[in-house]
């Protein structure tokens, strides 16, 4: 089939999917795409794969296929490298159909913020930046569910894929380059393992506002979860349908079983949610007869005024420092990682592993100039006010 010009292979039943896959043992590299609606159900629903393998295009109507994990299956075999784009989600499908992950990834978007191009970047910019090309922007608010296709859907999922591979070649030699190859490796196993553990474990203190609730409020807030995820489950819709994040947090700061209470905090007066107030009240309760030992560690919330100041001087100093190094402040670390760092440098609060400054190559880049200003022996300085990078690291003494 032809698509302006553009050949690819349509995969759109099983037994094509079967031969497709075989087709795939004996290429090196996959890199893939997807197309999903994350809108009104209780998760994202696989609509489209698209696949670059061997400079052939695929689309795998997901749609149509009962079973992908042939080509799951085929992300994983040993010595294969996967390239995507912000390719949690992608690799969210392939954890939850095998339970594993492969074990080479390159993403596109992290590697490019190891070479000092902004992170997160949208892969339009990278397709521009790097190749010198505009690709269509129509189709981004599509319902990729429906079929069949149509002929600009088609261009915008092949746009998506065929660019892979070459802004992955890009990359990789400019990572080379710079000797940072180790590097992206040592991204992609951790995000790796974040994701796996993420998928695999209760997500609860991700909920927004969590931040101040005591132990106890915290195993509330953890029943109302559970709750809310079998709920969500069981109807097959988005989680925010069931109870949003602030309601959830409001009842757990409360701590009452009682239903007027519950029914009284404002957003709970929603006439779907009377038949769920007893569930609800009975969450609460379970959580209100945890033991005490057993109790949530509550987060902790308080910054100190000297920490807050610590943690924007340095991380304006991380600025500089990402700009001398070629690399994306956004891909290093966060204000709050700053934080953490100097939190435990000064022994105020650290946690069971090293901050994340603190580990790998960010501690060789970062961490450890920060350990030197902290002790004295570095010091910053205004060099010219009118540059992007106008602060200057240098030894206390040393000739300006």
């Amino acid at each position: 089939m032809r698509c302006h010009l553009v050949q690819y292979t349509s995969v759109t039943t099983s037994d094509e999917l079967e031969a497709y896959c075989r087709r795939l043992a004996s290429v090196s590299q996959i890199a893939f795409d997807t197309e999903f609606v994350a809108e009104r159900s209780y998760r994202p629903q696989l609509c489209l794969i698209q696949v670059a393998a061997d400079g052939e295009l695929a689309l795998i109507d997901a749609v149509g296929i009962d079973d992908l994990t042939p080509f799951w299956q085929a992300l994983l075999a040993p010595g294969r490298e996967i390239v995507v784009h912000a390719g949690r989600g992608e690799l969210e499908f392939c954890y939850r159909a095998t339970g594993t992950l492969p074990d080479q990834v390159f993403d596109v978007q992290v590697a490019a913020g190891l070479v000092g191009i902004e992170y997160p970047v949208g892969y339009a910019n990278l397709i521009t930046r790097l190749l010198g090309e505009t690709p269509a922007k129509h189709e981004t608010r599509t319902d990729w569910s429906r079929r069949p296709l149509s002929h600009r859907q088609i261009q915008y999922a092949l746009d998506d894929i065929r660019y892979l591979p070459p802004i992955r070649e890009k990359l990789h030699a400019r990572l080379i380059e710079l000797g940072r190859l180790g590097w992206l490796e040592e991204e992609m196993a951790a995000w790796r393992g974040e994701l796996a553990w993420s998928l695999s474990s209760e997500r609860w203190r991700r909920i927004s506002g969590n931040a101040g609730l005591n132990g106890r409020a915290l195993a509330v807030l953890r029943e109302l979860w559970r709750w809310r995820e079998g709920e969500a489950q069981r109807r097959d819709c988005p989680v925010r349908h069931v109870l949003r994040d602030d309601l959830l947090v409001e009842l757990a700061r409360r701590q009452s079983a009682d239903i007027k209470r519950i029914r009284a905090v404002r957003g709970m007066e929603r006439r779907d949610l009377d038949r769920q107030l007893p569930k609800i009240a009975e969450a609460i309760r379970r959580g209100l007869a945890v033991a005490a030992e057993d109790l949530p560690g509550a987060t902790r919330a308080d910054v100190t005024p000297q920490l807050s100041v610590l943690g924007q001087f340095l991380f304006a100093v991380l600025g500089t420092i990402c700009r001398q190094q070629s690399l994306s402040p956004g891909l290093v670390g966060t204000p709050n990682d700053v934080r953490e760092l100097i939190a435990c440098r000064l022994g105020l609060s650290c946690g069971t592993r090293p901050p994340l400054l603190a580990r790998g190559w960010r501690a060789e880049v970062v961490g450890s100039v920060f350990d030197e200003l902290l002790h004295g022996r570095v010091a910053v300085r205004i060099g010219d006010p009118t540059s992007e990078a106008p602060l200057i690291l240098e030894s206390p003494g040393a000739d300006p």
